[in-house]
C-alpha cells in the first residue's frame, strides 16, 4: 500500500497542485471570480471613456438579477454567468427624462452594451463587458469615483 502512495498518489497529488497554480496564471484572477456583489460603475463605453457618470449596475448572485442605474433611470433584469460567458436578460428601466442629452445618449449606450454583453473579462477593480465578437462594450469600475 505504501509502495503505491508514493508511486501513484503522491504524483497524481502533486500534478493536480500544479495545474491549480498554473491554471491561475495570466489574469491573476480564477475565471469562476465572482463579479457579484460589488457595485461597478460606468468607466468606458466602447473606445470613449466616460466623465462623471451616475451609470452603476449590480450583481446578485442570489436571486440572479442585475439592477442599478443607467445614469437616468433605474435598471433591472436578470442575469446567467458561467466561466467567462455572461448573457443579461431583457432590462426592465424607469422612463425618467433625461434633462442632459448627453446623459441620456449615454445611457442608451450603455443600456444596449448591457444586452450586448455574450463575455467578461476580470481584473484588479474592473470589469470589461463584451460582445459575441470579443470586442469591449463597457468597462466598469468597482473603486471609488
Amino acid at each position: 500500500m505504501r509502495s503505491f502512495t508514493r508511486r501513484i498518489a503522491l504524483p497524481a497529488i502533486a500534478t493536480t497542485a500544479l495545474l491549480a497554480a498554473l491554471t491561475g496564471c495570466g489574469s491573476g484572477i480564477s475565471l469562476d471570480e465572482p463579479i457579484e456583489g460589488p457595485l461597478w460603475r460606468l468607466a468606458q463605453l466602447g473606445d470613449e471613456p466616460i466623465g462623471q457618470s451616475d451609470a452603476q449596475i449590480q450583481f446578485d448572485r442570489s436571486s440572479g438579477r442585475v439592477s442599478g442605474s443607467g445614469g437616468c433611470n433605474r435598471v433591472s433584469g436578470s442575469f446567467t454567468r458561467s466561466g467567462i460567458t455572461l448573457k443579461i436578460g431583457q432590462l426592465a428601466s424607469t422612463r425618467m427624462a433625461c434633462a442632459d442629452p448627453t446623459r441620456g445618449a449615454n445611457e442608451a449606450q450603455f443600456l444596449s452594451a448591457l444586452q450586448s454583453t455574450a463575455s467578461y473579462r476580470l481584473a484588479p477593480g474592473r470589469l470589461a463587458l463584451l460582445d459575441a465578437g470579443g470586442r469591449t462594450v463597457a468597462i466598469l469600475s468597482s473603486g471609488s469615483r
